[in-house]
């Protein structure tokens, strides 16, 4: 502001007027300091404004790499929290890079808000991060923590799903579970209810993994080795989550398994991925632009009134039928 006032010839109080559309400056030289900022390439620093202020009016999303719904949540956080009137700051959690350093750098750029994205955080540390900033956890429910959460009706997702492959004809349907992912253990126990209300808990299997591709390939190919052992395949897959049934999906084509004559797959998240591959993913859907708007007006709705408690909103889940499941082979009939 002084390099602006000094080539303008005014006063650095006037510069500031100027750039805070205040009344006190004529139009000749309110014109002459805006043309001698664009020269010089400034431009008025917003966040600094904020801060002087006491506030930073952003917003901070700790993601996880290559998780392909936090991309979709992502897509819904940006245009909500603008229409609020905050800015979005993303850090991501990686390899190498846990999820605390990505938290801890939202919290150096003076966040004032935390939306926590599939996080696998201790419950003991969510909390203390609760008492710290206004925080929101999407995807994971930890009730012992202060924090606000989103999350879809897992339980529901997971009963549709079955319900559908049992009307299939299914039987032998096998889980892949996501480990610590975000809902992997509610899927969990939603899968075990669901074989036991159909009568088919002698036929409950949960395979251990993960909420990524290679998990998939991994159990596809454990699948396979058993079948060339002489065991039988399963004819249905539920998936921890769409990377995994994509995982699992590419492991069984190599295989020579045609699906879904040989085998169904469904997936959880319906993210983008599902559209992708040549036969559409069967999958349950969980509505990324609904979760994003509801944890951005938590987050908003809790720093314009400290006293509100936090909050939990469970949103509805919903089957989408496409080409990766069909009629259990008859033989399984």
């Amino acid at each position: 502001m002084a390099d602006v006032a000094e080539k303008a010839g005014v006063s650095r109080a006037l510069v500031s007027i100027v750039f805070r559309n205040q009344p006190g400056a004529s139009e000749e030289t309110r014109q002459r300091v805006l043309r001698v900022a664009d020269e010089i390439g400034y431009r008025p620093d917003n966040a600094a404004r904020l801060l002087a202020r006491g506030r930073s009016r952003t917003i901070g999303v700790m993601f996880t790499v290559h998780q392909t719904f936090h991309t979709d949540l992502i897509e819904g956080i940006y245009p909500e929290a603008e229409r609020l009137g905050y800015d979005v700051l993303l850090s991501a959690a990686a390899e190498g890079r846990s999820e605390a350093k990505a938290v801890e750098a939202l919290l150096a750029h003076r966040c004032e808000a935390l939306i926590l994205l599939g996080s696998d955080a201790e419950a003991a540390y969510l909390d203390e991060l609760g008492r710290r900033a206004v925080t929101v956890s999407v995807s994971r429910r930890v009730p012992q923590a202060r924090v606000d959460f989103v999350h879809s009706a897992e339980g529901k997702g997971v009963r549709l799903a079955m319900d559908h492959l049992v009307e299939l004809g299914h039987r032998r349907i096998v889980h892949i579970d996501g480990g610590r992912g975000p809902g992997s253990a509610e899927r969990r126990r939603a899968y075990r209810a669901a074989m036991r209300r159909h009568g088919l808990e002698s036929e409950a299997r949960v395979i251990p993994g993960e909420h990524t591709e290679e998990s998939g390939i991994e159990t596809g190919r454990l699948l396979l080795a058993e079948r060339d052992q002489g065991l039988t395949l399963p004819t249905a897959v539920l998936a921890g989550n769409d990377r995994c049934a994509m995982g699992v999906l590419m492991a069984m084509t190599r295989g020579g398994v045609e699906v879904p004559r040989d085998l169904s797959v469904v997936g959880y998240d319906d993210s983008h991925l599902s559209h992708l591959m040549p036969i559409g993913l069967t999958t349950v859907r969980q509505d990324a632009r609904l979760m994003a708007e509801h944890a951005v007006r938590f987050a908003v709705e809790r720093l314009e009134k400290p006293e509100l408690e936090p909050r939990e909103a469970v949103l509805d889940s919903k089957l989408v039928v496409r080409g990766t499941s069909g009629p259990a082979p008859e033989a399984a009939r």
